[in-house]
């Protein structure tokens, strides 16, 4: 009910604003009717342009200097690197043509202001500039977009060269599964309608499959640094997306068909948490956390970075909590990880 009481109260002031608006101009007493801007009109016009301008670069730098901070981390996948480095050009090119064509319009406009005693001056055509800011922006933008079918190219070339480590995304309200292909590194089938909960078949795996005994089904991602991971991406409801921001990886979750995305991870967990970006900003949060704490306010232990999985697309009322924890550590320790979970066939087993 305050909400509502809240936006009753603003539209009534902004309606009695408004009023008092059209009072104060019908009190004016004015010499002339003419809507024809005056000399003074027109350098107060062109003045502000130019206090506009320096509000836009203002504002642009004080952005750079207080939310960079607050961007991802290097890129903690093999295909990461060019990912950013598109990224990084694309926006110098656009912050560069920006802060040029911003001066030009705002200039131009406070010295072609209205002067009565200056007359326009016709210009029909020009085909040299013409070509010229038609031809630059052409080669810009090939570059741009042949650089980018290249990359996306290299990132969704899906293989099985490498011995890549196949792992399965499951997707529903509002939660992440993790299946892993077990040692014929081969996913049984699967599908939705022969989930069963009361045998622990969550995600629907067929038993009959001999490729499905040895599957493990998790709820912590755990990832060998260094070697190519396949992943199979199935939504058990809605549309879903498997956004991991680290890695520079995203794909849709789509029910009724398997979506796919590869990468080879980088760097582990434990060299992430030594990143000076990422000890700042634990320090930074885990500030703001006992500040909270100070004043009583639940949910503020002190945070600890983890790479992780999120959904990017808007699925329902839990959607900002559907995430699942992502490890990446050496070869050694995610063979003995992967050697204490319990098999598909064995859960199975055990549920008779």
């Amino acid at each position: 009910m305050t909400p509502f009481l809240t936006i009753v109260v603003l539209v009534l002031v902004a309606i009695a604003i408004w009023q008092m608006t059209k009072i104060f101009e019908l009190s004016q007493i004015r010499t002339s009717n003419s809507q024809v801007a005056s000399e003074t009109d027109n350098k107060y016009n062109g003045y502000l342009m130019f206090a506009f301008l320096i509000f836009l670069y203002g504002i642009t730098i004080f952005s750079f200097w207080k939310y960079t901070k607050v961007l991802l981390p290097e890129a903690a996948s093999e295909h990461g690197g060019g990912y950013d480095s598109l990224m990084v050009i694309s926006f110098v090119i656009i912050f560069i043509v920006q802060t040029l064509t911003q001066f030009l319009l705002h200039y131009f406009a406070f010295k072609y202001r209205g002067d009565r005693e200056r007359k326009a001056l016709f210009y029909a055509d020009n085909d040299r500039l013409e070509f010229i800011w038609t031809i630059i922006p052409v080669i810009v933008l090939a570059g741009l977009i042949l650089w980018g079918l290249y990359a996306w190219t290299n990132i969704m070339d899906i293989n099985d060269e490498d011995d890549p480590l196949t792992v399965e995304l499951y997707a529903q309200q509002f939660n992440w599964t993790a299946r892993y292909a077990g040692n014929d590194n081969v996913l049984g089938d699967a599908n939705v309608r022969m989930i069963d909960i009361d045998k622990a078949n969550i995600l629907g795996l067929d038993s009959s499959d001999p490729n499905a005994a040895d599957d493990i089904i998790v709820k912590e991602l755990h990832l060998p640094v260094g070697r190519k991971v396949n992943f199979k991406m199935r939504s058990q409801d809605v549309l879903h997306s498997a956004y991991m921001p680290h890695f520079r990886a995203q794909m849709n979750c789509v029910p009724g068909m398997i979506t796919q995305f590869s990468f080879t991870p980088t760097i582990t967990t434990e060299e992430m948490r030594q990143n000076p970006d990422v000890v700042d900003k634990v320090k930074r949060i885990n500030g703001i956390r006992a500040e909270k704490a100070s004043r009583g306010i639940d949910n503020t232990d002190p945070w600890e970075f983890d790479y992780i999985l999120l959904c990017n697309k808007i699925c329902g009322k839990s959607h900002y909590n559907m995430q699942m924890k992502i490890i990446v550590e050496t070869e050694e320790e995610y063979n003995a990880w992967i050697a204490s979970q319990q098999t598909f066939g064995k859960s199975m087993a055990s549920a008779q």
